[in-house]
């Protein structure tokens, strides 16, 4: 059972973040007609301070700062994979990003599928695109749940039987009226309290740890001998799937939807490649989230079978005083609701504008698609609730696996398409068909099981097998369409058909 003074700070941290988002309409110009622009994009307006807490806060969710302790609470060194991860995604934001949104900027391009239509002149390519973020999208959005659920449910905060759960729908009708009202301005300014209060409470938990346990060289020790030693310790069997692993990851990230709507609301390129070079503090909170899995285990913390991601919220739970522990547990809940916000927001943009409006009602006003986004946001947030309700906590983190194998196969489309046109779009599809049934068939094969092996070889992560044979197949296609003289769609962007790797000249608001 929570102790009082534990809910009292977790409550006043929620009502923090509610107030905040009450405040979002001060970001919104009250001179500019409604657009889906405006509200999924908020005007791409946001300054270096801002995209920092936006793109950081979407980035790194609630689940993964749970998920990650967990995993080196139960598997030691393996779990520290999403540091070099987050690494690789600084310099691949730098360069995709800042690109992307040029392109985006100049043409009114929304959504990664809006550039693709533009870049190869192909519906069905743009569709598939679409549907991929869309679908990937889905159980990430769930997972948001999980991790609220099980940092709660460790602390005692989170009810059992139908209170738990009126909870849980209290949490997310906060937050889903702010965004159906003020679309990403409501998870921006939330981002700003996520980010003090992770920020904070984190170093208040690492602090108390170090002290209590004598310093990081008992703590490693500890978890060491109860791991057996070498398991903080990578074998030379683990590395090619922890590196594979790392690469596949961060390759499949900026493929996101709600992590290029993030990015898209930039006031320009310049803010972009500012914020990519800041973005490592956040991978400094989630090595330090890792550490504390290391601590729970250093501390003899008996998590429940199957349940290693309430190692850390138990570990705080039994050494913070408890209005700290409820400033804790109160921080990681925020930290779902801008990642969840940001996530339905991105789903219903990439529905309104590349399936909506392309198929359905092409003459669709603005006001009008953006009445639709809001309505699909809302629907998505109620599904991802019912998901939570419906299924095993298993069974959203199966999917979400699947999610990370099938967003990385329009990379293709979406990160190569930034430098060369030269791939035919039919190849491309082709290519996406076979990544798509390969890597769905490899994970779910090892038992939904991302880390595959074929025969005597090392062990390597799916998506990344999946992108290889993604790419093959596009290439080879192309040469043969080519060599058919299969004509390709128009090209609108003004980018170079061939690989340039060139300064462009900047637009935007840094740069008139």
């Amino acid at each position: 059972m929570a102790d009082g003074a534990m809910t009292a700070t977790f409550l006043a941290v929620i009502g923090g973040a509610s107030l905040l988002a009450v405040t979002a309409r001060r970001l919104s110009p009250s001179d500019r007609l409604p657009s889906l622009e405006g509200w999924a994009l908020a005007d791409r307006s946001l300054g270096p301070l801002w995209t920092w807490l936006l793109l950081g806060g979407t980035i790194f969710t609630a689940y993964t700062f749970a998920a990650i302790p967990g995993l080196a609470y139960g598997n030691g060194a393996p779990a520290f994979f999403a540091v070099p991860y987050t690494v690789i995604v600084c310099p691949l934001a730098f360069v995709l990003l800042s690109r992307l949104w040029e392109v985006a900027r100049r043409h009114g391009y929304v959504t990664a599928a809006d550039f693709v239509r533009g870049r190869y002149g192909s519906p069905p390519l743009a569709l598939v695109v679409a549907l991929t973020g869309i679908l990937a999208t889905m159980p990430y959005l769930a997972l948001q749940l999980l991790g609220i659920r099980a940092v709660l449910a460790a602390g005692g905060v989170y009810p059992r039987g139908a209170a738990g759960d009126l909870v849980m729908v209290a949490l997310f009708a906060g937050l889903a009226v702010a965004t159906y009202r003020h679309g990403l301005r409501a998870p921006t300014v939330i981002s700003a309290l996520k980010a003090v209060a992770v920020f904070v409470s984190l170093t208040a938990v690492t602090w108390l740890v170090l002290e209590r346990l004598g310093g990081p060289g008992p703590v490693f020790d500890g978890a060491a001998e109860r791991l057996g030693g070498p398991a903080l310790l990578l074998s030379p069997e683990q590395q090619p799937a922890y590196a594979t692993l790392a690469l596949g990851s961060a390759l499949a990230l900026l493929m996101y939807p709600h992590v290029l709507t993030a990015g898209f609301a930039a006031d320009g390129p310049r803010t972009l490649r500012k914020v990519s070079v800041a973005l490592p503090a956040w991978t400094g909170l989630l090595a330090l989230f890792g550490f504390l899995g290391i601590a729970a285990l250093a501390t003899g913390v008996r998590a429940p079978k199957g349940g290693a991601e309430a190692a850390v919220p138990m570990l705080v739970d039994r050494l913070m005083p408890a209005p700290l522990a409820g400033l804790v547990f109160g921080a990681i809940t925020v930290g779902a609701l801008v990642p969840a916000a940001v996530m339905s927001i991105a789903a219903a943009t990439s529905f309104v504008r590349n399936v909506y409006v392309e198929y359905v009602h092409p003459t669709a006003t603005p006001k009008r698609q953006v009445r639709i986004a809001k309505a699909v946001s809302l629907t998505a947030k109620v599904g991802a609730v019912a998901f939570v309700f419906g299924l095993r906590d298993q069974d959203a983190i199966n999917l979400q696996l699947l999610g990370g194998v099938w967003i990385l196969q329009i990379f293709p489309a979406v990160a190569i398409g930034l430098f060369t046109a030269r791939l035919h779009p039919r190849a491309l599809l082709a290519g996406w068909g076979v990544g798509m049934v390969a890597g769905t068939f490899m994970v779910v094969r090892q038992g939904f099981s991302s880390i595959v092996s074929f025969g005597s070889g090392p062990e390597i992560y799916a998506g990344l097998a999946a992108l290889f044979l993604n790419l093959t197949v596009a290439v080879a296609a192309t040469a043969v369409l080519s060599r058919l003289g299969v004509p390709r769609g128009a090209d609108l962007t003004d980018l170079p058909s061939r690989l340039s790797v060139g300064r462009r000249p900047e637009t935007g608001a840094n740069n008139p």
